[in-house]
């Protein structure tokens, strides 16, 4: 073992198996939320954590339970651990990570995902795999028939948690933390604390927990590059993604749209450009999920076009340039997405392609994350569109606007005497009295009444003076 790994993970005390473990991983130094995490896990704290996505978070808690599982075994139990997270794609990402971190161990995993056969979970849990990686809705399925036994779980893990209850699994989450263990130790992570139902989570879930924030999801990622090159329409767009997926120096590149169609209709067009291109998004079978995700890592493809069903959880090696065909409807989605490039201290770039419709809200994601933006062109390629034009200033007053003063102004200061006199107002009670002579309101020789009063009406029934 490399005299750098023993420096880096060493402190932790972890058992010989998995130092050899990450020595083939290739994991010599541990990141800051790694740091943090891994001795308060190890004390067995519940723990609530907030660290931006590409920080290390899976072995922050693989280890550590890993750790509690090699050094006490306990062969007669059912599952032990168990690893909640909203994608299949991320699921299988952790149980990756676990196969190579726990590879001279005798631990076993399970992964438990909708879109594969029922059966084979089935037998994958009669076998009692000391760790369960699964989604929420596929875990509750077999936790109704018995099938999946939470009674002897000792931790349990809640990944991407904001992302959980955006997809709208809190029902299932509190199922699957009402049928498990009490006794259990639990670690909440989630890319912001904030948002408005986690507590809905935490409250069932943690004990007296120790808050951890490492990377502040609203802090870009110091080894990102941001750019926006403007755009004029959705065909200009197409252009310009196309020359920079065609001239660009990079091994792998990852375009976002926001709607699957768009994800299509795009993945058509550069494949019939010669790009080798491939197409993710939500409503795939996980057959063809796997197939497009092994493409992209045997290099078969170099891009990938995906909506957010990629922006959380993939780890994807060597991607260094994300493509915001469509600019995200957040600065957190903004994060998310342009966090799987620079990862493990590699550089990488972000470009958006920015049109009239789009400048408004990626205006809102610079104040929000407080990037710096890069703007560029394209020779042969530029855009019409430079931005909005200016607002003029509205006039203070009407003359500066070069309109006459008001009615009221003219009467109090005498402006515009010479002009024609204001037109009479058409009423109908001036055009009903017509040829009418108007009668005094008051009879100056009435006795008894003084000037200004009108004379009372008289009623029909009542006598008049001369009656």
């Amino acid at each position: 073992m490399s005299d750098d790994s023993d420096a880096g993970f060493g402190p932790f005390l972890l058992p010989e198996p998995l130092l050899r473990g990450l020595d083939k991983a290739g994991w010599q130094q541990p990141t800051p939320v790694q740091q943090q995490v891994i001795p308060l896990a190890m004390d067995e704290r519940d723990l609530l954590v907030s660290a931006a996505t590409g920080s290390g978070k899976t072995g922050a808690f693989l280890l550590p339970m890993m750790q509690r599982f090699v050094d006490r075994p306990a062969p007669n139990t059912a599952t032990r651990g168990l690893v909640l997270v909203p994608t299949r794609e991320l699921a299988r990402q952790v149980h990756d990570h676990f196969m190579a971190l726990g590879s001279y161990t005798r631990l076993t995993a399970a992964v438990i995902i909708g879109g594969e056969n029922r059966g084979h979970q089935v037998a994958d849990l009669r076998r009692n795999p000391d760790i369960v990686v699964a989604t929420p809705g596929r875990l509750v399925e077999h936790i109704d028939t018995g099938e999946a036994e939470l009674g002897d779980l000792e931790v349990m893990v809640l990944d991407e948690a904001d992302r959980m209850l955006d997809l709208g699994f809190l029902d299932e989450v509190l199922a699957v933390i009402n049928a498990s263990s009490p006794r259990r130790q639990s670690l909440l992570f989630s890319a912001t604390l904030h948002h408005r139902r986690l507590r809905e989570i935490t409250d069932p879930l943690l004990r007296d927990p120790e808050v951890i924030v490492v990377d502040p999801v609203r802090e870009a990622h110091p080894d990102i590059t941001h750019q926006v090159l403007l755009s004029d329409d959705p065909a200009h767009k197409r252009r310009q993604l196309l020359w920079l997926l065609q001239n660009e120096d990079y091994d792998k590149a990852l375009v976002f749209t926001n709607t699957r169609e768009r994800a299509v209709e795009t993945g058509a067009f550069l494949i019939g450009q010669q790009v080798r291109a491939g197409v993710l998004h939500g409503e795939l079978d996980q057959r063809e999920r796997k197939r497009v995700m092994g493409l992209l890592q045997r290099g078969e493809i170099t891009v990938l076009v995906a909506t957010d069903v990629a922006a959380r959880g993939l780890d994807l090696p060597g991607m260094q340039r994300v493509l915001n065909l469509d600019i995200p409807r957040s600065g957190d989605e903004y994060l998310h997405r342009t966090g799987r490039t620079g990862r493990a201290g590699e550089a990488g770039t972000a470009i958006s392609l920015v049109a009239g419709p789009d400048w408004n809200r990626m205006e809102s994601i610079q104040r929000y994350l407080g990037l710096t933006v890069e703007t560029r062109t394209i020779a042969g390629l530029e855009a019409r569109f430079q931005g909005p034009a200016p607002k003029a200033k509205k006039p203070r007053t009407r003359a500066a606007a070069g309109k006459p003063a008001s009615k009221t102004r003219r009467a109090r200061t005498g402006e515009g005497a010479d002009a024609a006199p204001p037109k009479p107002k058409n009423r109908l009670r001036d055009r009903k009295n017509i040829g009418k002579r108007r009668k005094p309101s008051v009879k100056p020789d009435a006795p008894g009444k003084e000037a200004g009063f009108a004379t009372p009406k008289r009623r029909r029934d009542e006598p008049g003076p001369a009656d």
